[in-house]
């Protein structure tokens, strides 16, 4: 789908030899040329973490919006439109303003060099002020403390989600050092939400960055219950039905949105966030796809699934999931790809005892994918005896359904955000 504003996000892409370059200076430059957007918010809830920032934004608009509140979000990456980034008062950015934000950004940049997220998020800034909203929701690009979107003074609320090992290039090959970027978000005497941390190491430096930094821990826990879970909290004792999201890690996700809901002005009641939780979408997250193309080439009573994790914490996440599928008898088909960034081993590892077979493909567009054979490689050493590369997604669903059997199975595309897109593109 070709929109008005592709030629300027192309052009923006060329404006810095890197596509990753971390620092506030270059955005704070911007910012200033354009009279300070961003200190003419409603309040902010800015989010960091590696797995579940983005779910635990889509939990909070959600519940804001069942609650009558008009909602600007910023999130990344997009998985078809470059638009999905952008929601302003509850809706995704129109095509002639989004065009015309970042043509008035470009000339307040008069050239000089500045990263692609560095200067669409500008842009959404620029948007956010320019419309009544009572709450913006923030979601970190890549690490917090030089994340582009780390330039809010006094955020109302600051929430990290779960930390695990990813873009260790540019954060650091230890979850300490990873912590303490992402704890890099965290200010004075603004209230913080941290999710649970399976690693002590991590949950240790936020602990110890909020100390320092004077920013005070909320106590809150989720409980799973019979159909639902309880949240409990020092402003709140909920009991609320499954959200609506896929997943039994989705709860903790639901958790830390409902503590941010703690420190927001507004009193949601429990029947409003079971509405909200219930009615949530975050596509490519467990997503199931009953129509388009793809879904219809399987076999009756096959099911079709997509997820966009890639890192470790994010295959264990699909391990829990797929020891649940296994109840029902019917076996996992993958289909998967990655990137050259992203370790494949470290993913595959704890999915590969659920897996009969695995399709891997080459994530179409993307020069930073790995080759299919090398994916393969990397599932033969994670276990999975029944490997082989394919030409495309659609090829590796006609290959896995011709010699699946006559009983019905489930297969999951994943591995990638990137592929994810893809996947959902093709499939209408």
């Amino acid at each position: 789908m070709t929109s008005r504003a592709d030629p300027v996000l192309d052009r923006l892409k060329a404006l810095h030899p890197k596509v990753i370059d971390l620092s506030l200076d270059r955005i704070h430059r911007l910012l200033g040329a354009l009279g300070g957007p961003h200190r003419r918010l409603p309040p902010v809830v800015h989010v960091a973490g590696t797995n579940g920032k983005g779910s635990t934004v889509a939990f909070l608009r959600a519940m804001l919006e069942a609650a009558g509140k008009r909602v600007h979000v910023y999130t990344s990456p997009h998985l078809v439109r470059f638009h999905e980034r952008i929601r302003v008062a509850g809706t995704l950015i129109g095509d002639d303003a989004l065009t015309a934000l970042l043509e008035e950004c470009e000339r307040a940049n008069a050239g000089h060099p500045i990263t692609f997220f560095e200067i669409t998020t500008a842009a959404a800034f620029l948007a956010f002020s320019r419309t009544h909203a009572d709450v913006v929701l923030l979601e970190t690009g890549l690490g917090g403390r030089l994340d582009a979107t780390n330039v809010v003074d006094r955020p109302a609320v600051t929430a990290i989600t779960r930390i695990s090992y990813d873009h260790r290039q540019f954060l650091g090959g230890t979850l300490t050092a990873i912590a303490g970027e992402k704890a890099g978000i965290l200010k004075p005497g603004v209230a913080a939400v941290f999710a649970p941390q399976p690693e002590e190491e991590a949950a240790r430096t936020l602990a110890a960055r909020a100390a320092a930094v004077g920013a005070p821990v909320t106590a809150w826990s989720v409980t799973p219950e019979d159909g639902g879970f309880r949240f409990d909290s020092a402003a709140a004792h909920r009991r609320l039905p499954r959200p609506g999201l896929a997943g039994a890690h989705q709860i903790t996700n639901a958790g830390v949105a409902l503590a941010c809901l703690d420190h927001l002005p507004w009193v949601i009641d429990d029947e409003t966030a079971a509405r909200g939780l219930a009615a949530v979408e975050w596509p490519g997250r467990l997503q199931r796809l009953t129509r388009g193309p793809l879904a219809e080439a399987l076999p009756a009573g096959w099911e079709l699934w997509l997820d966009g994790g890639h890192n470790d914490s994010a295959g264990e996440v699909l391990a829990v999931h797929a020891a649940g599928w296994a109840a029902d008898g019917r076996p996992l088909d993958l289909i998967y790809g990655m990137l050259s960034s992203k370790e494949p081993a470290e993913f595959l590892s704890p999915l590969a005892p659920h897996v009969r077979r695995m399709r891997t493909v080459a994530i179409p567009g993307e020069d930073a994918a790995l080759p299919a054979d090398a994916v393969a490689a990397a599932g033969h050493g994670a276990g999975i005896a029944d490997t082989a590369a394919a030409e495309s997604v659609a090829a590796a669903l006609d290959a896995l359904s011709r010699t699946g059997g006559a009983a019905p199975a489930r297969v999951l595309i994943c591995g990638s955000l990137y592929l994810a897109g893809t996947v959902l593109a093709e499939n209408g």
